[in-house]
C-alpha cells in the first residue's frame, strides 16, 4: 500500500503567525512507519521527498508515484535509504542490498522499481536528480565519522556520513546521522541556516516517552516543534535547526538544494537568536 502527502512550500512570513497545529501540520511529518505500507511526503522545497517503508512479513515495491508524473519513481531521481530496523533487504537495478541497523543506500537515477522485505524498517529520502550516478551501499564500517561539541557545553555528538562528498558521488542528495552522547542534548550549537539547501530530519533511537524539542523559524522569529522517536521534520532553506532532547537521541539529517557542499551555512550564535 502507498500512501502520499503533499506539503507546499511556506514563505517566512507565513510561518510568524502560525499556531502550533498549524506549524505542525506543515513541518512535522508523523505516521511515515505503518507496517505492510509505503508512507511519502512530497514537499515542493526543492522537490524532496521522506517517508518510510516497513515491509513486515512481506514485500512491497515502490515504483509509479503519480505525483512525480513519471513512468517510474527514480525516472529522474536519485535516493537514499536508511535502515533504522533489523537487518532487512532492498532490491534495485536488478541487485540485491543486505542492511543492517544503520546502513545506507544511495540509488542512482534510473534504478527502477525498488523492493522492500525482511524486518527493516527504512527510512527513505529523494531528490530531483539531473546525472545518474553508480548506487552504493554504505555500511556503518564504510562512513566517515566527524566528532564535534563538548560535554561542559551539552553537545557532544558523532557525525556519521554516508553519502556525502568525502565518501561517494551523488547528484544533490547528502545524508548522515547524528548521535549524543550519554549527557549531551543539544544537537545543532551554534544553529545555522543554508538559503542554498533545504533540509529534512528523522528523529530515532529514543524512548517512547522521549521527546525532542525542535527549533526552528528565522534567526529572530524562532519557533519550536516537539517531536517524538521516528518522526521527521521538513526544514526551508530560511529556518535555523537546533534541537534538545530528553535522553539518548540520534537524527537522520538529508538535504537537497544547489550543491553538496556539507559547510555551506551561515551560522546563527545564540546570543542572537531570538
Amino acid at each position: 500500500m502507498l500512501t502520499v502527502e503533499t506539503r507546499h512550500a511556506i514563505h517566512p512570513s507565513h510561518a510568524r503567525d502560525m499556531w502550533t497545529e498549524e506549524l505542525r501540520e506543515h513541518f512535522l511529518a508523523q505516521g511515515m512507519f505503518r507496517e505492510g505500507e509505503i508512507r511519502l511526503v512530497y514537499t515542493h522545497y526543492d522537490r524532496f521527498v521522506m517517508g518510510g517503508a516497513v515491509p513486515g512479513s512481506g514485500r512491497l515495491t515502490l515504483d509509479v508515484v503519480e505525483e512525480t508524473k513519471t513512468p517510474s519513481f527514480l525516472d529522474r531521481r536519485e535516493m537514499g535509504i536508511v535502515n533504522i530496523g533489523e537487518p532487512g533487504t532492498v532490491e534495485a537495478g536488478g541487485e540485491t542490498y543486505e542492511m543492517g541497523r544503520g546502513d545506507v543506500l544511495y540509488l542512482g537515477m534510473g534504478s527502477g522499481a525498488v523492493s522492500f522485505s525482511g524486518a527493516g524498517r527504512f527510512y527513505i529520502t529523494s531528490c530531483p536528480a539531473h546525472k545518474a550516478y553508480p548506487s552504493k551501499l554504505v555500511t556503518l564500517a564504510d562512513c566517515k565519522e566527524v566528532t564535534m561539541g563538548a560535554p561542559e557545553t551539552s553537545n557532544k555528538r558523532t557525525i556519521k556520513q554516508f553519502i556525502h562528498p568525502q565518501v561517494m558521488e551523488s547528484c544533490q542528495l547528502i545524508l548522515g546521522y547524528t548521535s549524543l552522547e550519554e549527557g549531551s542534548v543539544w544537537n545543532t550549537i551554534p544553529s545555522h541556516i543554508h538559503d542554498r539547501r533545504m533540509e529534512a530530519y528523522l528523529y530515532w533511537g529514543m524512548d517512547e516517552e522521549s521527546r525532542v524539542l525542535h527549533l526552528m523559524g528565522e534567526p529572530d522569529e524562532t519557533r519550536h516543534l516537539f517531536v517524538a522517536n521516528e518522526e521527521g521534520v521538513v526544514s526551508p532553506s530560511w529556518s535555523i535547526h537546533s534541537g534538545a532532547g530528553i535522553g539518548k537521541y540520534t537524527f537522520i539529517w538529508a538535504m537537497a538544494g544547489d550543491n553538496v557542499d556539507y559547510t555551506d551555512m551561515d551560522f546563527i550564535q545564540p546570543k542572537d537568536l531570538r
